[in-house]
Formats: structure tokens, C-alpha cells, sequence
């Protein structure tokens, strides 16, 4: 059959098919904002911080925003991973809650470790309708000037607070602790004062943590802990415990202190019926007494039983397990206690 064309129906399709090639398709690709080149668009640069971020999910983009809006104030902000775990230790012990004005929230804990910005909103997020998304990360620089000279005034008063003692408070582990935690807090304080200088609202007269663990250092100098283990094997259960103790900034020694551990290790022989192996029963005892209040401090014990072929390597393991029990659960225990020192 021939095709008839008539001239008004191919005008009128030629339109349509014009038209439809302007329009996109609604399962095409969205327009992208223009903040996504351009993170200040809509923004004035001297009044606001701003950064965008993308990833494979909302929550991931919101993320690496805020990564980049921590880039732009550089390495200066950025505290030391042991800092950051300690301050976020003392939250969860309640030490912080005991001793600061400020209610500390999520937001401030992972602040402390500059993971996030306090103040800083995620006002746009956008999904490219394949597989990004992205978010952009504002920051009013008059809010965080706010927000953060107010976190240095409760830091700096929570300072204050640890550090008023009297000189026989000083020198003890309580003084030593307290000087630690004011460290921390410091750090913290120093590490907000370089964002407030960023942003063009200095803060001047901040002491530096490593001034309060110089202090630290010296109380743990007046009161070394007199060492005392008995029925050890080649000093293997002195050096563990000594190891501990250096670990959390102690000196240890067998001259006369203020502070003993008494260390008693037992070992006995057993043997078990039907079964070849030798084994050794191992106990240690570990008291940490306070000589000028006559009182015991921590008190630690620790059983174990090993075996072997043979007796003497027996033995031999059953002190490596003491050992491993020392490194491990005797830390935890000591670092425990000296945290329970900042909640009296």
C-alpha cells in the first residue's frame, strides 16, 4: 500500500520529536546541583566553612563531608589517637561527668577526636541515581566560635578543679592520676584553639598537655612502688608486674615507698591419676597496700594449672601463664583503679 504524506502531519511530528529531545527522560540522570562543584554556592565564604563528600550511601557521603571540612583546617586540629581514647575512656567511666560543667554528649565524645565538627550541619544531601551519593558539611564560623571557646572554658575549669590539692594529695596516686586527666584536657583545649584560630577567633594562654605529664612524671619520681615477690623464678613474675607498673607511668624498685605490692607465687606439683603428663598448680597473690594509711589498695589473684611431659616445663608454663595473666588482667585492673581515683 503506498505511504501518503501529508505535509501538516509531518510538520507536527517533526515538532513533537524536536520537543521531545529538549526534555530528559524521567529515568534519565538528574541535573546536579551546583553545590557539588561549588560547596559555597548560596554560602559567603567569610561567614561559613563548607566541604562536600561523596560515597556509596547517604551516611557515607555525610561522612567523608565531614572529613573534608576537617582537611581544611589542616593537621593543627587533629589530636593523638591516645588522647582521643583516653578522653573517650573517662566518658564512659563517668570520670569526665564528675569533674566538668559540660553535659557531654555523642557529639562531643567523637569530637575529641576531631571525627566530627561540632555545629556543623549536613543541610543538602543528592543521589546521582546510579551509585554515589553526596552530601555537603556547613559550618557557621560565629556558631563554632561559640561552641568551642565554651568547650575551652568548661576544659580549663575542669583543670582548675583536678589540680586543687594539697601537696600530700599531690604526691600520691590520686595526684599522679588527676595530673594525667588534666593532661588530656589540655590537649583537647589546644587542639580546639587552633580551630578557633583558623577561623579568625583565637584563644591565647593555653598550656600544652605535655606540661601536665612533665608534672605527672615528677609525682610518679616521689612515689616509686616498692616491688616485693616471693618464690619467683628467675624474676620473671617481678618483671611482669614492674612492666605493668611502667606501663601506666610507675616506677618500681625494692627500696622503701609509700606504696608495696607484696607478691606471693605458689607453685605445687600434681599429679593426675591415668595420666602420664606432670603438672604444676600455679597461685599468685599480689596485694597493693598504701603503708601510710595501713590499708590494702588492690588486691589481685590469679590460679592457673599447666602440664607437660616433663616437671620442670610444667612449671615453666605455668609462670608464662602467670606472666600473660599479669600483662593482661593486672593492667586492666590497675588502670581501672587509678580511674576510680578521679570519680572520689
Amino acid at each position: 500500500m503506498p505511504i501518503i504524506r501529508a505535509p501538516g502531519i509531518t510538520i507536527l511530528l517533526s515538532a513533537v520529536l524536536t520537543f521531545c529531545s529538549c526534555v530528559s527522560s524521567p529515568w534519565g540522570k538528574a541535573r546536579e546541583p551546583d553545590w557539588i562543584s561549588d560547596p559555597y554556592a548560596g554560602y559567603n565564604r567569610q561567614t561559613y566553612v563548607a566541604a562536600v563528600g561523596s560515597g556509596n550511601s547517604r551516611a557515607a557521603a555525610e561522612k567523608n563531608a565531614l572529613g573534608n571540612m576537617i582537611a581544611i583546617f589542616g593537621q593543627s586540629v587533629r589530636l593523638d589517637e591516645k588522647v582521643s581514647q583516653s578522653y573517650q575512656e573517662a566518658v564512659m567511666n563517668g570520670v569526665i561527668a564528675s569533674w566538668s560543667d559540660m553535659a557531654v554528649d555523642s557529639t562531643v565524645i567523637s569530637t575529641a577526636g576531631m571525627d566530627s565538627l561540632v555545629g556543623a550541619e549536613i543541610p543538602e544531601a543528592w543521589h546521582n541515581g546510579g551509585g554515589l551519593h553526596y552530601a555537603r558539611a556547613v559550618l557557621s564560623k560565629a556558631q563554632a566560635a561559640h561552641i568551642y571557646s565554651g568547650l575551652i572554658r568548661s576544659n580549663q575549669s575542669m583543670i582548675e578543679k583536678l589540680l586543687d590539692m594539697s601537696p600530700a594529695e599531690k604526691n600520691s596516686f590520686e595526684g599522679f592520676a588527676r595530673y594525667q586527666l588534666a593532661a588530656t584536657m589540655a590537649d583537647l583545649s589546644i587542639g580546639y584553639g587552633n580551630l578557633l584560630t583558623v577561623i579568625g577567633a583565637p584563644i591565647s594562654g593555653l598550656r600544652r598537655g605535655e606540661d601536665y605529664r612533665l608534672e605527672a612524671i615528677n609525682i610518679s619520681r616521689e612515689i616509686p612502688v616498692s616491688l616485693n615477690v616471693r618464690n619467683d623464678k628467675a624474676g620473671r613474675i617481678e618483671g611482669a608486674f614492674a612492666g605493668v607498673l611502667a606501663e601506666h607511668g610507675f616506677r618500681s624498685g625494692r627500696a622503701a615507698s609509700r606504696y608495696v605490692l607484696d607478691v606471693l607465687v605458689t607453685t605445687t606439683a600434681i599429679t593426675i591419676a591415668g595420666n602420664q603428663n606432670a603438672f604444676t598448680r600455679i597461685e599468685v597473690k599480689a596485694d597493693l597496700t598504701d603503708t601510710f594509711l595501713g590499708i590494702v589498695l588492690l588486691p589481685f589473684n590469679f590460679n592457673d594449672r599447666q602440664g607437660h611431659i616433663t616437671q620442670s616445663e610444667a612449671d615453666n608454663r605455668a609462670y608464662a601463664a602467670a606472666e600473660r595473666n599479669i600483662n593482661a588482667a593486672y593492667s586492666a585492673l590497675f588502670g581501672s583503679y587509678l580511674s576510680s581515683l578521679l570519680l572520689k
